[in-house]
């Protein structure tokens, strides 16, 4: 009778666990504006979710979401909206399951933009940066040693205590058994986003994503990739940028704004044409997309401009994949932003498997100040250590080129004309290794 109570109490045990239910990925803070917020997770079984939250500086206001059915017909995964919100709050968070609060030993929390404008001075505020995130699966890795490196790189990143996280493009490492069929991509993906290591991350950085080759496809892939609906799909399911690329579902641009700084992720691979194409128009962002990105920036009001893309913007040297390897489209954007006198824009690329400032001088572009560049990567795949002349890039900064991991931060500070962005670089520790401060003169921008 004892050992069938234990039997039976064991099982009950095992169900409710199961009914239950448990995160497999996540939570992660998502895309905010002034009237809400999403959170991403994912789930593990069937199960009810819903999120309750509260001002940090007033925990008794509680408030909390609708209920989220988890179901198989997209894995579980969520994206629950928080929409009882004030602007310039900070709130922490709690994820119930089926009516149990899931403990989670780390902060979970989140920022809501700050209603400035007509009020005070724009807001100071944070934003890493990072690419080239390569988490190791030995039955699917390369025979040899790990591509992938030590996963500490995530708590130097954290211990910054960014407001936002901008992953610029191959945030996952499609195999190729995975690149052949949807399966294997939403695979990968699951298992790049459900690594321990990556949790305490997610639950308290706002992220926003653009992708590259190796999380869209194969090595270098364009917009002849048979499953690009399918990567599209994946990309949208496990991000929680505010929109998607255009009209007609094609592409993963989108625009948001976080103070005085509006952010432009642009789509560098699902309009391509291929690297080696002889023949035809010859492009990287496809016109829709170019048209869309110039309208949205002259449209601007905003101090800083910041432009993301996965390769490499103001590099001149036609190789691997910057953006002078179409050199054509690289200089009629380059003459738009002149014509249309386009202020403030700064880009950031990765890619590259090493960082480094550029800096394109007035003089060569046509526009009345400075383009940079701020080049991020490697996170944790293999670095690029190659010295040789015809590798250098000739509007590298002197002393900005980093063969090291590493993550970027974008610190933006500063009131009226004192308004500055200061380029950082940090090595997997943290330790800062370099850092240039730009005022919002020296990058063109105008008082408005």
């Amino acid at each position: 009778m004892l050992l069938y109570s234990i039997l039976f109490a064991l099982c009950s045990f095992h169900l409710y666990a199961q009914s239950a239910g448990s995160i497999k990925a996540g939570p992660m803070v998502t895309h905010a504006d002034m009237r809400q917020v999403t959170i991403w997770l994912q789930m593990s079984n069937p199960c009810d979710v819903r999120i309750q939250y509260a001002p940090i500086d007033a925990p008794t206001a509680k408030k909390h979401s609708i209920t989220y059915k988890a179901d198989a017909s997209n894995d579980y995964r969520l994206h629950i909206v928080l929409d009882s919100v004030e602007p310039g709050k900070r709130y922490s968070y709690a994820v119930s399951v089926n009516g149990q609060k899931i403990q989670i030993a780390y902060p979970l929390e989140f920022s809501i933009p700050p209603l400035w404008q007509w009020r005070s001075d724009p807001p100071s505020f944070t934003v890493a940066l990072g690419s080239c995130f390569y988490v190791n699966e030995v039955q699917y890795d390369r025979p040899g040693k790990p591509y992938g490196n030590d996963l500490g790189i995530i708590s130097g990143i954290l211990a910054k205590k960014p407001d936002l996280m901008i992953w610029l493009g191959d945030n996952v490492y499609l195999r190729e058994a995975d690149w052949t069929s949807r399966i294997g991509i939403f695979r990968r993906y699951e298992h790049t986003r459900s690594i321990p290591e990556l949790q305490p991350l997610l639950g308290s950085v706002h992220h926003y994503a653009i992708w590259d080759d190796h999380d869209f496809g194969p090595n270098d892939s364009d917009r002849g990739y048979v499953l690009k609906k399918d990567a599209r799909d994946a990309f949208m399911q496990f991000w929680g940028n505010p929109t998607y690329g255009n009209t007609s579902n094609e592409g993963i641009h989108t625009t948001f704004q976080w103070g005085d700084v509006q952010f432009f992720l642009l789509d560098n691979r699902y309009f391509r044409s291929p690297n080696k194409r002889m023949t035809g128009e010859r492009t990287i962002l496809g016109e829709e997309q170019k048209q869309w990105l110039i309208d949205n920036l002259v449209s601007s009001n905003a101090t800083f401009k910041v432009i993301s893309m996965g390769g490499q913007f103001i590099n001149p040297l036609a190789r691997f994949e910057n953006y002078s390897t179409f050199k054509n489209e690289r200089d009629e954007l380059i003459g738009l932003l002149a014509k249309e006198g386009i202020t403030g824009v700064i880009f950031l690329s990765g890619d590259r498997h090493y960082a480094e400032l550029s800096e394109l001088p007035s003089s060569e572009s046509g526009l009345t100040y400075p383009l940079f560049d701020f080049t991020s990567s490697p996170l944790t795949s293999g670095t690029f250590n190659s010295a040789t002349e015809e590798d250098k890039n000739p509007l590298s900064v002197p002393n900005t080129a980093t063969y090291v991991h590493n993550f970027g931060m974008l610190e933006f500070s500063g009131s009226g004309n004192s308004r500055s962005v200061s380029f950082v670089l940090y090595d997997k520790t943290g330790k800062e290794l370099w850092r240039i401060k730009k005022t919002a003169a020296e990058v063109g921008s105008k008082k408005r």
